[in-house]
This record gives C-alpha cells, sequence and structure tokens, in this order.
C-alpha cells in the first residue's frame, strides 16, 4: 500500500536538544543550593543522576512534575513542589538556544506538505517541552507527547493515537524515527512501516525485526514517497 501519511519521533530524528533537560537542572540546582539547599555529588555525578532520572521518566516511571518533586526534595528544597513551574520555564526557555534541527529537516517538512501528505509527531516527554521543539521547526502538523495521551512509546496505544491523528489506517502511515527497539520495532508491531534514520552509528539489534527502509538523512524520504 502507499504511504498516505508520515509520523516522526522528534529527539534525535528532527533534530537535537544537547542535553538541554540535564542543563535545566543542572540550573535548578544552582537554585536550589543558593536558597538553601545542597548538592550531594559533585557535577559530574550530579549529571549521571539526572540523566537516570530523565530516562526513568521518558519510560513513564513518574511525570516530570513528580520527577523535579524528588530531585529538589533529596537536595532539601522546601517546598519541593514550588520547584516544578522553574524547571519547566528554564526548560522551555532554552529551547531556541539549544535545539537544533536536523539541516534538512524544515525544507523536507515543507516539501511534505507541499505534496498533501499528513504528518504528524510522536514522542516520549513532556507536552510543553516537545510542542515548543516542534515550534521551532515550524511543524504545522498534531504533536501527540505521551503525557497528554496517556500512552509512550513503545506501547501500541501511542501509535493507535498516531493513527487516529493522522487519520487513516495504520497500514498507510510509516513511522521516522532513529530507535530501532522504540521506534521501528514498535510502528511495525502497530501496522505501520518503520523507516529507520540511521544518523547516529546506533546498532540495530539483529533479533528486533528489520525495518521498512533506512534512510542516513531526511531528504532521502521524499525519494520513497
Amino acid at each position: 500500500m502507499p504511504i498516505k501519511a508520515l509520523g516522526f519521533d522528534i529527539d534525535h530524528t528532527l533534530g537535537i536538544d544537547n542535553k538541554l533537560e540535564r542543563v535545566a537542572f543542572l540550573r535548578l540546582l544552582e537554585t536550589i543550593c543558593a536558597e538553601g539547599g545542597t548538592c550531594l555529588r559533585t557535577l559530574a555525578q550530579e549529571s549521571n543522576r539526572i540523566d537516570d532520572l530523565l530516562e526513568r521518566q521518558r519510560c513513564g516511571a513518574f511525570s516530570i512534575d513528580q520527577a523535579v518533586e524528588r530531585f529538589a526534595s533529596e537536595r532539601g528544597a522546601q517546598p519541593p513542589a514550588g520547584y516544578v513551574e522553574r524547571y519547566k520555564r528554564m526548560a522551555l526557555e532554552s529551547v531556541p538556544e539549544f535545539f537544533v534541527a536536523q539541516p534538512d529537516a524544515r525544507a523536507v517538512l515543507r516539501e511534505l506538505r507541499q505534496r498533501g501528505i499528513a504528518c504528524a509527531i510522536l514522542s516520549n516527554g513532556w507536552s510543553p517541552l516537545q510542542q515548543e521543539k516542534a515550534r521551532q521547526l515550524d511543524f504545522a502538523g498534531p504533536v501527540l507527547v505521551s503525557d497528554a495521551i496517556g500512552a509512550q512509546k513503545p506501547q501500541a496505544e501511542a501509535f493507535a493515537a498516531l493513527a487516529v491523528a493522522l487519520k487513516t489506517d495504520s497500514r498507510n502511515i510509516a513511522y521516522v524515527g532513529d530507535n530501532p527497539r522504540g521506534d521501528i520495532a514498535a510502528a511495525l508491531a502497530a501496522g505501520m512501516r518503520g523507516i529507520w534514520l540511521d544518523a547516529e552509528g546506533v546498532t540495530y539489534a539483529p533479533e528486533l525485526p528489520q525495518p521498512s527502509a533506512v534512510i542516513h538523512r531526511l531528504a532521502e524520504l521524499l525519494t520513497l514517497l
């Protein structure tokens, strides 16, 4: 069947955010310490701790609000909930500086619009941050984020929500992403085609189902269509 619609991952697919959330947590740590809290480790150790916290948050262990509260509480900040909005503001204000689109992303997205191919983003994370990244790309389609839709990749429910947003059968959709398991294998399991963006030297695990296509630059999508 022809490809009638495209779903996209955002981080490491349409762009790179250069550890934006880690930096926002480190800036929050500065604020906490200035207000009587304590840095528990060296900055390198704190960075590793933050990366672990964010990874668990992205996997659905807890919300970004709970992640910030946990981080603040462990460092003696009171009240911990008072730091949630401050963290979010720091992260959102950093997007224009830290988020860098793939060199061909905007041109490819414009061409897809001109061709009348429906596009949507499906991403794990928290909505305002991922939506702001999409705005930086001038992305015009739906932006589905795990915290808002109540499901996250690689769950089938996340890809079902994508099909609903794109208003077509899963068999008509190709999903483009960089993560072999969370993006490609999950899309294939959901009945979509999976187009792997192999641009960062990631090893594709041999036990996973093979992608429908492999590209190394987003512009290669246009030849597939």
